[in-house]
């Protein structure tokens, strides 16, 4: 293959091709008596595995550190893992495509993009004019990609549906400018924490989203009382999850 030849098989460019031969991460092929390099199956495979590894986010140091450790690997093995990885990226593609039929088919709103699941559990809430009713449904917008599987929506489903949560909300919204050692604050909090299904618990992945940092940024997003509420909320959520897996 000349070097036009193997950058179209890969989907690069030749200057890309050319880029990472000046930078030791693809080694140059032999060339003819012509001067035109000849590129095998191998280097193919090579340029494919630095295209693959570089849109999952790896810088080219990082990508020459991979590489280092593929080295004397067969490459039958090295074909299986680039198969794997086309056919994760074939697999977020088609959900891609679910999330925009399901935008396609019904009318475009502030809310969207948002998968399939998402909107569905949202289109089942009881309408509300709670102010911290609304940050939630922002909030949990905003954990999708964090949080998001159809699993998790599936357990919250019965918690959505539950008008009896929306005065928990109301009584939320009531400590709006209260201080933080508020008498109202410990047994709202123990209710609004018992309202959570365990099923909810047992769908999140480990680590959920404090594991992103988004545990402080969501206490910021809240007044001082409303925010020592969510904080118990979190910690008794946690302590329910340590005893299941336990």
């Amino acid at each position: 293959m000349r070097i036009g030849e193997i950058a179209a098989l890969v989907g690069v460019t030749s200057r890309t091709v050319r880029h990472y031969h000046h930078i030791g991460l693809l080694p140059e092929p032999k060339r003819r008596a012509n001067g035109y390099r000849v590129y095998t199956l191998r280097d193919a495979v090579l340029l494919a595995r630095i295209r693959r590894l570089t849109e999952l986010g790896l810088a080219l140091d990082e990508v020459r550190d991979v590489l280092a450790d593929d080295a004397g690997r067969e490459l039958a093995e090295v074909l299986g893992e680039l198969d794997a990885d086309l056919a994760r990226q074939e697999h977020e593609i088609q959900r891609r495509r679910q999330v925009l039929a399901a935008l396609l088919e019904g009318p475009l709103t502030a809310d969207a993009p948002l998968s399939p699941a998402l909107a569905e559990l949202l289109k089942v809430a009881p309408a509300t004019s709670s102010p911290t009713a609304a940050k939630d449904r922002e909030h949990l917008m905003l954990l999708e990609g964090i949080i998001g599987g159809d699993a998790v929506y599936a357990a919250l489903r019965p918690l959505a549906e539950d008008r009896a949560v929306l005065p928990l909300y109301e009584r939320l919204d009531e400590l709006e400018g209260a201080t933080a050692d508020d008498p109202r604050i410990a047994p709202l909090a123990e209710e609004l924490s018992a309202a959570v299904p365990d099923g909810v618990l047992a769908a999140i992945p480990d680590g959920g989203p404090t594991a992103t940092g988004f545990e402080q940024a969501l206490l910021d997003d809240y007044s001082p009382a409303q925010a020592e509420v969510v904080r118990r909320v979190m910690e008794q959520l946690a302590v329910r999850r340590g005893r299941r897996a336990s």
